[in-house]
């Protein structure tokens, strides 16, 4: 029975009857003994390039040339209101208000900008709370912002540990250090979706429990945008940051979002790091000393925005669109447990451990490995498979069956080269 679950034909007939976006993609080609495209698994990390990226990228080089400074103003999209041309989208995919997002910056920038606002510490209240297996990034940014307010990182960062033994946080826990703790805690800043783990963290449950200590709560969705269903505004979600190069596909370095809750968008008397491009845009041009923000998430850019590089991001927002994420999340429900399924085989024969979550509700699309030497068997799974994983050091590979354009034949291909690359246990 095993062996007709693992045939190949089984994922081919999955693909034929459950098909992907994936002709609206550009896959790596492989030029291997099995000449094909990669198996691409890491899209948690960088995704791949939407087919109408180039072309909407050219249209703007095209205005650039022939209108040069004029295409801030005329053109079929002036470079103008670029970035609020994005947000209906945005809000679509993240379950926010028009008004409540904006697409700028990139991630830790973002993160910076609204800790600006939002991390307010007291004597007696300035502890901000991050998971032990956050980003690094945020590690070193929640450490900056409470050493520019005169605080201890050692005593005012609490990092949330897992059980002795276990991979993942357990929401009740996290309550539990959340009352635990109040009084204390300014702010809570965790990961949407755990990039080391895949764990999706209860955010509404989470959220209103930071909310009754008193606490601000922000979330860090670059693992969560694009690849689970967000209601950001409904959740009560003060703030939220993320990129879009990974499960959104904009590009290396693309520009990030951020989501600010009305009630706090409204509120032009917030402190905030202010540039021109936050100004009231009716004022903005009269180049005046004074600032005055721009009512919603707006409010928070700092710079002229990149516009070359909204055109990919733009292509892929499109995309997004088009199939919506809660069709999205039932084609990543069913081939994120198809792969979990086959690696299951390996497992039971091979030295290998899934680390995230067995539930679906608490995982996006990515599947974390416990695996010996990472580096080799990462080597050899692009060299000889064609199989792109990510590598965390010292013994973590993350596998992402990305709903828009992984198929089930992929999922077998990584199971199948890892059944042969593992060592027996």
């Amino acid at each position: 029975m095993a062996a007709d679950f693992f045939a190949e034909n089984s994922s081919l007939a999955r693909d034929a009857a459950d098909p992907s976006r994936r002709a609206d993609f550009l896959v790596p080609p492989w030029p291997g003994a099995r000449a094909g495209e990669w198996a691409y698994f890491a899209g948690n990390s960088l995704g791949l390039q939407p087919r109408g990226a180039a072309a909407a990228l050219e249209s703007d080089l095209d205005a650039w040339a022939t209108l040069a400074v004029e295409g801030w103003f005329e053109g079929a999209e002036p470079w103008l209101t670029a970035a609020d041309g994005l947000r209906g989208s945005l809000a679509r995919l993240v379950g926010a208000g028009v008004e409540e997002v904006v697409a700028m910056n990139t991630l830790t920038v973002n993160l910076h900008l609204l800790m600006a606002t939002f991390y307010r510490p007291s004597a007696e209240r300035n502890r901000i709370v991050i998971e032990d297996a956050a980003f690094p990034s945020d590690s070193h940014a929640v450490a900056s912002q409470v050493r520019h307010h005169g605080y201890d990182p050692e005593s005012a960062v609490v990092r949330l540990r897992p059980r002795t033994g276990e991979a993942a946080l357990r929401t009740e826990d996290i309550l539990g250090e959340l009352e635990r703790l109040r009084g204390s805690v300014a702010l809570v800043l965790l990961g949407g979706v755990n990039y080391l783990t895949g764990e999706l963290l209860d955010i509404p449950a989470v959220t209103a429990a930071g909310h009754d200590i008193g606490a601000v709560v922000g979330w860090d969705l670059a693992h969560a945008a694009g690849n689970v269903p967000l209601d950001l505004h409904a959740w009560d979600v003060d703030w939220a940051a993320w990129c879009h190069y990974k499960y959104v596909n904009a590009g290396p370095g693309g520009p990030g979002g951020a989501f600010v809750h009305e009630r706090h968008g409204r509120d032009a008397s917030l402190p905030r790091l202010a540039g021109w491009w936050g100004n009231d845009p009716a004022t903005r041009f009269r180049m005046e000393p004074d600032f005055v923000p721009r009512s919603g998430a707006a409010g928070w850019q700092v710079s002229t925005p990149s516009v070359l590089a909204f055109a990919p991001l733009r292509a892929s927002l499109e995309l997004f669109d088009a199939v919506g994420m809660a069709a999205l999340r039932e084609r990543s429900v069913r081939l994120t447990g198809y792969l979990e399924s086959l690696l299951d085989v390996v497992a039971a024969e091979r030295r290998m451990q899934i680390l995230t979550p067995r539930e679906p509700p608490r995982r996006g699309c990515q599947l974390s490995l416990a695996v010996p030497d990472t580096k080799a068997l990462s080597t050899a799974l692009r060299a000889e498979y064609g199989v792109i994983c990510d590598v965390r050091e010292p013994d973590v590979i993350r596998l992402a069956p990305v709903p828009l354009y992984s198929s089930y034949h992929d999922c077998w291909r990584a199971a199948q080269a890892l059944r042969e690359l593992l060592p027996e246990r």
